[in-house]
């Protein structure tokens, strides 16, 4: 019996990461036709629908769910062979510092499959504040760093060596069922002050006079998503931090409200340091395309 095709289970699970045909055809290089098309092959194979189609994007059918677990074993495989063959796998100790905003519900079986990948790399992963990130760009604080930054933000544009990962659109969020409560002084849910999406809401906000009182202040982004679903107020938060019962407002609601339309955020890593250890330089290719 033939077995799957490599290059479709890659297409599967490249669109059920991203959401959409249209954001996995640049990750797998293809056009969004070949990319539908490698879809229905696979979907002719297995013998039964594994996604389904709709207004918010693609999501997977149960028989989808249970293929992805085995693609993405089979993709790890695919590539420890080639890495092994080529001499490509990483070994030592690795210093990794990630925003705690990025892609809350995946970073963790993102990480054990580039552990699985390069069993003979030491992890040593540190959830930071990107602000906290930026400042020890230039310091021994740690090897790699993965930070967020705001897309309208001139300065951080044009920063040299800057590697984009993934960019998000930000929202206006609360719990939906407390939604048709909100109203001024806006309940605001914020990580602390030092946090520098804390500091751009609040610009906003005073800039588009829009009344305000600090209702919660969580100390990390779980804490806050908590806070969110337990209807304490409202926040802003990037796509991939919502979890489930915390939604964006409609736009009849953030008008409602007189907030201020927000831009994206991109998340990226930062430039190598001058004299990088040619190990590091190596997983930070592997970093790019683990977690784009």
């Amino acid at each position: 019996m033939r077995g799957f095709d490599l290059d479709q289970l890659r297409a599967l699970v490249a669109v059920a990461d991203h959401g959409t045909l249209t954001a996995a055809a640049p990750r797998l290089h293809l056009s969004q036709s070949s990319v539908s098309e490698q879809l229905q092959k696979l979907e002719q194979r297995a013998g039964v629908p594994l996604l389904v189609r709709g207004r918010r994007g693609v999501v997977p059918t149960p028989a989808g769910e249970r293929l992805l677990g085995f693609a993405r074993r089979m993709l790890d495989l695919d590539a420890q062979a080639m890495q092994a063959l080529q001499g490509h796998t990483l070994e030592g100790e690795l210093r990794l510092a990630i925003t705690d905003y990025y892609r809350t519900t995946e970073i963790a079986g993102m990480l054990r499959r580039l552990r699985e990948r390069h069993p003979h790399l030491r992890l040593h992963v540190t959830v930071m504040k990107s602000a906290v990130i930026d400042a020890n760009a230039d310091t021994d604080a740690f090897d790699i760093g993965l930070t967020m930054r705001i897309v309208d933000n001139a300065a951080a544009r044009s920063r040299p060596g800057w590697i984009p990962l993934r960019r998000e659109a930000l929202a206006w969020v609360a719990a939906r069922e407390a939604t048709a409560e909100l109203q001024a002084p806006l309940p605001l849910v914020l990580l602390p002050d030092t946090c520098s999406l804390h500091q751009y809401v609040i610009r906003r906000i005073k800039r588009s006079r829009v009344p305000y009182r600090i209702s919660h202040s969580a100390s990390g982004v779980a804490g806050l998503q908590m806070a969110l679903a337990a209807g304490l107020g409202l926040s802003c938060l990037n796509q991939s931090a919502l979890v489930p019962g915390v939604a964006a407002l409609d736009a009849a609601t953030q008008a409602r409200l007189g907030l201020p339309s927000l831009p994206a955020v991109e998340f990226g890593l930062l430039p190598a340091r001058r004299g990088e250890a040619e190990f590091v330089a190596a997983a930070r290719r592997v970093l790019v395309e683990q977690l784009s």
